[in-house]
């Protein structure tokens, strides 16, 4: 996460996002986030994955919101732009509470789905989602032709009651399975309690709790739809590039 309001990061240098990401030789991140100027809105959000390519991170904007609020950008509110469009968030009760774009609808695959929140996912429902070979189903799925040429992210779920779910997420970019995807439990969510007039879903992943909650609407699709949880910073520090 860069401050880079005096925009000196070049963004068209994939090898510089990759070499911060690097857990050896770099920083060690999922992704890169970049803060910039605005002149339409309170910051932009420029996001990348750790293989250079970009989408939206819904956890990553979440965090975003609460860096802008530490660099004192924002308040409690805040309207920003990311690479899917306008966002709004909040922060109240240690939350951060997003608003991602709409949700066109939900496409069925066999007998899984496939949900677009601004990055696509996959959405499969399992039994025992712990000892379930995300790594190696996950690149499987994200590799499937029928997502040729650019992929999909991949998640896996189990129900844990009528209003929570266990959320597990192979995503491309990273190629492998990250602690938590906030645009993957978004996905999940949605395919979870479509049509149960289900207001709002709790989410249990490796990297924490989270929450989702949106309306169903009359005409299909999916909108206010809203991704909750915490920001911490764990630290900062300065790297030579």
């Amino acid at each position: 996460m860069i401050d880079d309001r005096t925009n000196q990061i070049d963004t068209s240098d994939l090898e510089l996002v990759s070499y911060l990401c690097d857990r050896k030789f770099g920083v060690g991140a999922d992704g890169l986030i970049l803060i910039r100027n605005h002149a339409a809105f309170d910051f932009e959000m420029v996001y990348f994955n750790a293989d250079g390519s970009q989408s939206m991170c819904g956890n990553g904007a979440r965090c975003a919101v609460a860096f802008a609020a530490f660099l004192e950008i924002i308040e409690a509110k805040a309207s920003f732009l990311a690479i899917d469009g306008k966002h709004e968030a909040e922060i109240k009760d240690g939350l951060v509470h997003l608003r991602m774009g709409d949700v066109p609808g939900i496409v069925m695959q066999e007998s899984d789905y496939f949900v677009n929140t601004g990055s696509p996912h996959h959405i499969r429902f399992v039994q025992n989602v712990e000892n379930y070979p995300v790594f190696e189903e996950g690149k499987r799925i994200r590799y499937d032709s029928i997502y040729s040429p650019s992929g999909t992210n991949a998640n896996f779920v189990q129900v844990l009651s009528d209003d929570e779910i266990y959320v597990r997420t192979y995503e491309r970019g990273v190629e492998d399975e990250t602690l938590s995807c906030g645009t993957g439990v978004t996905a999940a969510a949605i395919a979870y309690a479509a049509g149960k007039n289900q207001p709002t879903v709790k989410i249990q992943t490796l990297g924490g709790e989270l929450g989702v909650k949106f309306e169903e609407k009359i005409e299909g699709g999916f909108a206010n739809v809203w991704l909750i949880g915490p920001a911490k910073q764990v630290f900062s520090g300065k790297i030579k590039i």
